[in-house]
């Protein structure tokens, strides 16, 4: 049946009426209700247009042939014996006869080659040369032109150079697994924790077992006042008779591996004077009725005895966390460690701009046991950065705790921050990071042996629970200054949430009443203005501080707008050379060659895919800025400020071209951490 036409009513003589299609633009409000940025309307203009996202390694449909291991690996050797690979030996002095090594040596010795092929130099002035100093790249050096032969060579001036490098020496020992831990083995072996690291002893015979009534060589070495025992129990850690018993009699591995047998243990006592201290000083850890050990004991370490029969044991002399130095992190301004962006530059530049404390990348703990040159240059630190500490991550006690005394021994740093907080898979199927808030025992176990190595302070970083819903934070704040640590910083999202809502702020201040009075803790989460600094420390007393991450990314001049209580409405050429100084500090730290240019720029863009998500303050119908509202597509006041609000990473490669000269052909790049999706940024 066919369709019926719809009547038509006859035209009407009265003139026609104009009716506007167009719904209404939302208001500020509404936008800000769904995480919209509310842009002024002269300032928005329609998205761009874009080609549609080609799959990886496709190009016209055809799949891109997979190497294998051995061809990359000879692709690799030969690149190294290309000229454009000039000797460093070679390149700085300008002398062919300089390598040591030769005819044998792996890199390019033809300087006239090498000059041929090498890209012209950059603008500007070699950032070596601008400090006065001998640039150490010489002929490789992409701004040679500037170099001056006067100079001298010297050190670097006061206040400009780099410290805790990794010892070459002290590489070989973690290579050959030779370096000694004696510090975290012996309070391993205290707590009654397995020792991963160990091999299984073989099964002693009768006569191997350890008999303590009968005097034995090795007891009586033991009885020197330098050596540590390993039956005493730390100040801060709970007494328990069992401990040093042996680990595993299925084994027979005995509680003292590589040193001496172990006494049977004595009741926990200590000192009249002793105890007196601890009343003194107000710690309710331990109970106040104390009673003396007797006349070979003098304040709680064991004096020399007259007495043969029995072994003499030295007490481990732990420091009790009282006694440890201090960091009052009251109202610092803190920059949280983050993920590849958070580098030394990177942190150069905050200082610059009023941060008062930085702390190094997270960093692995069994990478820097393997003495990983790239996982040791986490921990490097400027002489700038005046109150530093590293961040490391591990899943066992034994790991962090000799990790903790590798650091203590190799590092200058301030503090020890443990990451327990850290969201991303491939940390979190290892057992660390977050996975550790399932699991408040191996904390404790953790917290306690780490603490004990090092009379630096430890810190500890997390989230408010692994799962949604399911807050855990609140039951580890209240003991773990008990436990060993310092200060405890919370991210108010669970690992389950990672970034997709806001931080809960409410139930970090609920962690902050249970806390202890001596424990530091530290809020963190959508901190992006002085405003809201200002509400999360006054919005309770025990708040020492607040830890910026993101806000920092995105514009890390927060900490100057949070010291001097304003908005700032910052222009791109303020913008502009903000992202000079972080070229300059990255080219003294990666190098001013060819490589080290380019690893500049790599981390540059990293870095601008975060930057690009700042709207200024005067296009702005709502200030401040929220950290988690999407900005809309908008012009800027001219053209390098509409440059830089552009989320295409073609845009980011021409503004690292400004400052870096034209990349090299072939040059492709995708931010690691996808900055420009809300929920997924991946920084602990």
């Amino acid at each position: 049946m066919a369709a019926t036409a719809p009547a038509v009513d006859p035209p009407d003589s009265s003139p026609a009426v104009t009716v506007d299609s167009t719904p209404p633009r939302p208001t500020p409000e509404e936008l800000v209700a769904r995480a919209i940025a509310p842009v002024k309307p002269a300032f928005l203009r329609p998205p761009p247009a874009r080609e549609a996202p080609r799959e990886e390694g496709k190009a016209g449909g055809v799949t891109a042939e997979k190497k294998s291991k051995r061809q990359l690996k000879r692709e690799r050797q030969q690149e190294k014996k290309s000229t454009s690979h000039l000797c460093i030996e070679v390149g700085k002095s300008g002398n062919v006869d300089s390598c040591k090594y030769g005819a044998s040596c792996r890199f390019s010795h033809d300087i006239v080659a090498y000059l041929i092929q090498k890209p012209a130099d950059l603008e500007g002035t070699c950032p070596f040369t601008a400090l006065e100093q001998v640039c150490p790249y010489g002929l490789t050096c992409r701004f040679f032109s500037t170099h001056k032969d006067s100079l001298a060579p010297e050190k670097p001036p006061e206040g400009n150079h780099e410290i805790n490098t990794l010892n070459k020496d002290t590489q070989k020992l973690l290579w050959k697994n030779n370096y000694n831990f004696p510090k975290a083995s012996a309070q391993i072996k205290l707590l009654g924790l397995k020792d991963i690291k160990k091999t299984k002893a073989k099964e002693p015979s009768d006569v191997q077992r350890v008999d303590h009534d009968i005097p034995d060589e090795s007891c009586e070495q033991n009885g020197d006042d330098t050596t540590e025992s390993l039956c005493s129990l730390p100040v801060n850690v709970d007494p328990d008779s069992a401990l040093c018993k042996e680990m595993d009699n299925s084994t027979g591995e005995p509680l003292v591996g590589n040193s001496v047998p172990c006494v049977e243990p004595r009741p926990s006592k200590k000192s009249k004077i002793e105890g007196n201290e601890i009343l003194k000083h107000g710690d309710g850890t331990h109970n106040s009725e104390v009673e003396s050990e007797g006349p070979n004991l003098s304040n709680g370490s064991e004096m020399p005895s007259n007495n043969h029969i029995s072994c003499r044991v030295d007490l481990i002399t732990t420091p009790h966390l009282r006694e440890k130095k201090i960091i009052d992190f009251r109202e610092k301004l803190y920059l949280a460690p983050l993920t590849t962006v958070g580098n030394l530059p990177f942190r150069r530049l905050c200082k610059t701009l009023g941060a008062d404390i930085t702390c190094g990348e997270m960093a692995m703990c069994s990478n820097l046991l393997q003495g990983q040159a790239s996982e040791w240059a986490l921990l490097r630190r400027h002489s700038s950065e005046d109150l530093f500490g590293v961040q490391i991550c591990g899943p066992y006690p034994d790991t962090v705790a000799r990790t903790v005394e590798l650091v203590d021994n190799e590092c200058s740093v301030d503090f020890i921050d443990i990451n327990m907080g850290c969201p991303i898979d491939i940390v979190v199927n290892k057992g660390a990071g977050s996975s550790l808030l399932t699991k408040p025992t191996r904390i404790k176990s953790i917290v306690q042996a780490a603490s004990t190595v090092t009379e630096k302070p430890l810190t500890v970083k997390v989230r408010t629970a692994f799962f949604e819903g399911r807050n855990r934070a609140d039951s580890i704040v209240s003991d773990i200054y008990d436990w060993g640590a310092s200060a405890i910083t919370i991210h108010g999202r669970s690992r389950q949430q990672r970034y997709s809502k806001l931080a809960d702020w409410d139930y970090i201040y609920q962690c902050a009443q249970k806390a202890p009075d001596y424990l530091h803790v530290i809020g963190n989460g959508d901190v992006f203005s002085f405003t809201d600094w200002n509400r999360h420390v006054s919005g309770c007393s025990k708040i020492s501080t607040c830890m910026i991450a993101r806000g920092a990314l995105i514009k890390p001049w927060i900490f100057t707008e949070i010291k001097e209580q304003k908005h700032w409405d910052i222009t791109s050429g303020e913008r502009f050379n903000i992202l000079k100084d972080f070229v300059r500090f990255g080219l003294e730290h990666w190098g001013s060659d060819s490589k080290g240019v380019e690893t500049t720029r790599h981390f540059l863009l990293e870095w601008l895919s975060y930057t690009c998500r700042y709207i200024p303050v005067g296009l702005l119908d709502v200030i401040p800025q929220r950290l988690n509202w999407r900005p809309p597509s908008y012009y800027g006041r001219d053209d390098l400020e509409t440059l830089m609000a552009s989320d295409s990473a073609a845009d980011w490669i021409r503004i690292s071209e400004m400052l870096l000269g034209k990349v090299p052909e072939g040059f492709t790049f995708a931010p690691k951490h996808k900055s420009n999706a809300y929920d997924r940024a991946e920084n602990g």
